[in-house]
């Protein structure tokens, strides 16, 4: 028997324009305004507990959906999904930003195959996306199983401080959220759902309405502070004020990731010299990562370099890290974004190849006067170069430490690297910023062609 068609009445009376979800919707628009999509649409004798809708944010137009908890707890309906899909239509179509606000305790277990199919058909349409259009997901609270999946498939998500994201439940995780900042799950964690929404509207204002626009532009003012000895203090010294967001801050220790301007347009800003630690695992995907997320819309890089390198001991052998720095020198590798690259600091081995070297990666590197530059570490340069003459010191680590500092005076210079061709120029630290915006301003034709294939077989 079929289902009885409702009025037009009772599906006002049914509307979910006040709920949680619409109000979400609001602070993600201009002025709170948008056009809602399908807005009748019910599974049974219920709305489908999402709402689509369609406005603009920051003057560029978005597609966003957010799910309504007061209906069924947000349950994922084949109409529910049926709504979403419409949406990831659409913005296929016209190459328009897509955000997803999550917040939902599962499927809908009166429709349980077809919710099942349904998540596969939206996870399927948020891959064929990936790349194509930004897509930003913000869990503002419950989001679990497949339906985490799919919020872990955008370019960036942004949780609440009390969301709560995960596969399985009852994992005795005390803090998911935090947890997720910690494993680089979250790209930022905010106090509210309000606060969380915003900050998607702000990161979608760093990035192109697609694959084949052009990076944003913004007015902007210069900075007005010294060049800091840290990755925070070098990117507000470097890009125009107030404009640099940083993401994944909680996740690898020794990387930085963040967004910025430099002379009006966006830019992706990355830095090992966060702390002194050398790169670990999580380091390598971090950076590798958002590699990918500028490249796929081609927001130029910009990579600031001081490590000794790739963390080397027991515990990251154990840990198969190696797969984790050949991501690393892949994503450079392949990525045919403007990459700018500048050497502040130590840069050694097989770190300064993965992020500056300019054989498989930087379009132009510089260095400061007194960066170090060495395929090698200088005290270990030093075992291998004058070994016989340490042999017979009296004072073994005085004189391999006199050695080595020599070292990196004649051997490992910037101006010897500059000699070799390993860099382009040699700048203080307050001409980084005008040395970047004429190197990005002649770049920005840069057209790269790579060979025919299917896809790279990047490490994951």
């Amino acid at each position: 028997m079929s289902q009885k068609n409702l009025t037009l009445a009772e599906l006002q009376q049914l509307s979910a324009a006040d709920s949680a979800a619409g109000k979400r919707l609001t602070y993600l628009f201009d002025d709170g305004s948008f056009t809602e999509l399908d807005q009748f649409a019910v599974s049974g004798s219920e709305l489908s507990g999402v709402v689509t809708a369609y406005g603009y944010c920051n003057g560029e137009p978005v597609y966003a959906f957010a799910q309504d908890p007061a209906v069924k707890g947000g349950a994922m309906s084949k109409v529910q999904a049926d709504k979403i899909t419409k949406l990831f239509d659409l913005a296929a179509k016209t190459g328009v930003p897509v955000v997803g606000i999550y917040d939902s305790n599962g499927a809908d277990l009166n429709d349980g195959f077809a919710a099942m199919n349904a998540y596969g058909e939206l996870l399927m349409w948020s891959s064929n996306l990936s790349g194509v259009v930004p897509q930003i997901a913000v869990v503002a609270g419950v989001c679990s199983g497949a339906a985490a999946m799919l919020a872990e498939s955008a370019d960036l998500t942004v949780l609440t401080k009390n969301a709560e994201l995960y596969v399985a439940s009852n994992s005795g995780i005390k803090n998911p959220a935090e947890n997720a900042a910690k494993n680089g799950t979250a790209a930022l964690v905010c106090e509210d759902d309000k606060a969380a929404v915003e900050a998607a509207k702000a990161l979608l204002m760093k990035l192109p309405l697609n694959n084949l626009s052009p990076v944003p532009v913004f007015e902007f003012d210069a900075p007005d502070t010294a060049v800091g000895s840290d990755a925070e203090g070098i990117a507000k010294a470097v890009f125009d004020a107030e404009s640099v967001t940083e993401v994944y801050a909680d996740y690898g220790n020794a990387a930085y990731t963040a967004f910025a301007s430099l002379n009006g347009s966006a830019v992706g800003v990355l830095a090992t010299n966060k702390s002194a630690e050398k790169l670990t695992a999580d380091d390598a995907s971090k950076l590798a990562r958002f590699v990918r997320t500028c490249d796929a819309f081609a927001v130029p890089v910009v990579t600031f370099i001081d490590t000794e390198g790739f963390a080397a001991d027991d515990d990251t052998e154990a840990a198969g890290a190696v797969k984790s720095m050949a991501k690393l020198a892949h994503a450079y590798a392949e990525a045919t974004t403007i990459k700018l690259a500048v050497v502040t600091g130590k840069a050694y081995g097989s770190a300064y190849i993965a992020l500056a070297g300019k054989g498989a990666n930087a379009d132009m590197v510089f260095a400061v006067p007194d960066a170090v530059i060495s395929p090698l570490a200088p005290l270990a340069a030093v075992e291998f170069l004058h070994h016989d003459e340490l042999k017979g010191a009296d004072d073994l680590n005085a004189k391999r430490n006199e050695l080595a500092a020599k070292y990196e005076r004649e051997e490992a210079s910037a101006a010897a690297a500059a000699q070799h061709g390993c860099v382009d120029g040699i700048i203080a630290p307050e001409g980084i910023r005008a040395a970047l915006i004429n190197a990005a301003d002649i770049l920005a034709g840069k057209r790269i062609s790579r060979l025919p294939k299917k896809h790279s077989n990047i490490q994951l």
